[in-house]
């Protein structure tokens, strides 16, 4: 019997971006079994709650061409090799935009092998047209009344719009 690959793609996904889309579908041609992990991070401080992201990366996931490979989105709030445990995953994928990201994730790596040496990372660079694209600045975008549209779908824009208006009282 051939043994499934799992990986675990985790993030905040706040807000999910192209560039999120990009990695995921790029990382279904890699695993028999992907599991978006939406993580808590509250030290982030995201503009929505988990369960509002939970939703949005089941919307905007809901399209994708996934042939065999299986497609799951689940929260956590535990140690990112823990879930990855869970899960059955044995591959952390990683977006890479830029060298900066790179000395983080090179960290990360490190301490995530010394927990648990059973889960490789798989790091995989976004696209030229996506490399500049971060959540953090498409939020700050949104904050300041910029357009986000070239930046995440039309729905998430729009959902986007909607929180900073009930975060105003508009």
């Amino acid at each position: 019997m051939v043994k499934k690959l799992v990986g675990v793609y985790p993030g905040t996904f706040d807000p999910m971006t192209n560039g999120h889309i990009d990695v995921i579908t790029r990382a279904l041609r890699i695993v028999d079994e992907l599991v978006i992990g939406v993580a808590a991070n509250i030290g982030k401080s995201p503009l929505f709650t988990v369960e509002e992201r939970l939703a949005i990366v089941q919307d905007e996931l809901a399209s994708l061409d996934l042939g065999s490979t299986t497609l799951l989105v689940r929260p956590f709030r535990n140690l990112l090799t823990e879930f990855a445990s869970d899960v059955g995953a044995t591959i952390i994928i990683r977006g890479l935009r830029a060298v900066s990201d790179f000395d983080y994730e090179l960290q990360m790596v490190g301490m995530n092998a010394r927990i648990n040496p059973d889960v490789e990372t798989v790091f995989l660079m976004a696209s030229e047209t996506n490399q500049f694209i971060a959540s953090k600045l498409v939020k700050e975008i949104a904050l300041l009344d910029g357009d986000t549209s070239k930046f995440v779908s039309a729905s998430v824009a729009d959902q986007i719009t909607k929180k900073i208006a009930e975060m105003r009282g508009v």
